[in-house]
């Protein structure tokens, strides 16, 4: 039978889907990408800091970021074309996670959980700290924990691109539109509806809408805790150097990490400010009252800064445990999920794509199962909660 495949959502998950699936030999039919944001201006994946990393809290989250560096890697050898040989700047630098006595216990944890899984980081106390990065300062701090390879930070939107450029020249369409309605035929989605009135027909369809996955299941009458939260990125200089900087994430949440010639940086909301769907404006406030500050405090010289510039953008943000939720429908024969991936998305991008491709071209996974991060894990009520989220 030739399958007519319709994803909802043209960015890094979508567009790894659609690689993956137009390359598989097993797979015989079209796919077709629907994009409602064709200049990919306010996409996730176009505003992301697109960074990677294995110190996850979870084995399978640890797995698919795992396979995520290898493809990295070697991306010219998956997404090269005989006129593109894509480069994606990979900086293997690490993430280091700080963490105050009070956290102690869960970065031990996570620790043990990253060695089982054959992770490359290491505990470092406070004297190692002090010596390996003399410009930080230890005050109120515990334990750090380092990776020390597979971890950093890439273009996430030269990522995007040549998923997407390589899934054309496969014979993928991208069409642009606005879904509107998705019709139901008993156990099948049948049609997927756009605002302009073109109707198009598929024999499965792939719910890959980033932060606005939950309409797209709304149309489905199938309940999606995924919310579009948004996260803001300053962009600074400093005077002084800072060798050899991970990507830190301070015991505050506050995080930073080079770029350029200067330091991205962010935060992670107090919960009563992180509401769903929040205008994709900067908040100057935070950054004045407690992003600086907390900076200055961890690092001395960053006491006199000069913000070059700043941007926010959306988290797909799964509410009930920030793990992603991937695979088929509880009750839809031909509908696949592709959601949640709590900031995650563009490192997960290649498992999750080549994870969903092999279940529509062979109806079960045939390289890494991501069985654990199935709908019906909701179903359940028994959520796959990730500690490691910033």
């Amino acid at each position: 039978m030739t399958l007519r495949v319709g994803i909802i959502g043209g960015g890094v998950i979508g567009s790894s889907i659609a690689y993956f699936l137009s390359a598989d030999p097993a797979f015989d039919g079209s796919v077709a990408v629907v994009e409602k944001d064709s200049t990919y201006e306010i996409a996730s994946s176009a505003l992301s800091v697109s960074s990677i990393r294995q110190q996850f809290s979870s084995d399978i989250n640890i797995k698919i970021s795992q396979f995520g560096i290898e493809f990295l890697r070697n991306l010219s050898d998956y997404l090269g074309t005989e006129d593109n040989r894509p480069d994606v700047g990979l900086v293997e630098r690490g993430y280091l996670y700080l963490v105050a006595d009070s956290g102690l216990q869960t970065l031990r944890q996570n620790y043990e959980v990253q060695r089982q899984n054959g992770v490359d980081v290491a505990l470092l106390d406070v004297n190692v700290l002090r010596e390996r990065f003399p410009w930080i300062a230890t005050d109120g701090l515990a334990l750090g924990s380092l990776g020390l390879s597979g971890e950093g930070w890439f273009d996430g939107y030269l990522l995007l691109q040549s998923f997407r450029k390589k899934a054309m020249a496969q014979g993928v369409e991208y069409v642009s539109g606005n879904v509107v309605d998705i019709g139901v035929v008993g156990e099948r989605a049948r049609s997927v509806h756009l605002s302009d009135g073109t109707q198009c027909d598929f024999d499965v369809v792939v719910n890959a809408a980033g932060p606005w996955a939950a309409t797209i299941a709304d149309m489905l009458d199938t309940p999606l805790p995924v919310r579009a939260r948004r996260r803001c990125v300053y962009h600074f200089s400093s005077a002084e150097e800072t060798p050899n900087c991970p990507l830190v994430i301070d015991k505050s949440g506050v995080w930073f990490r080079p770029e350029g010639n200067g330091i991205v940086c962010g935060f992670t909301p107090e919960p009563e400010d992180d509401l769903d769907g929040m205008e994709l404006r900067v908040d100057h406030k935070a950054f004045e009252n407690f992003v600086w500050p907390t900076l200055a405090e961890r690092v001395p010289s960053f006491d006199t800064i000069r913000v070059l510039r700043s941007w926010a953008g959306y988290y797909e943000m799964n509410t009930f445990d920030q793990t992603g939720i991937v695979g088929r429908h509880p009750a839809l024969t031909n509908v696949y999920f592709a959601n949640g991936f709590s900031g995650h998305g563009l490192q997960q991008s290649p498992a999750v794509g080549r994870g969903v491709a092999e279940l529509i071209a062979h109806g079960t996974y045939q390289t890494l199962d991501l069985t654990p991060l199935s709908y019906e894990r909701i179903l359940r009520n028994e959520p796959l909660l990730e500690l490691n989220v910033i």
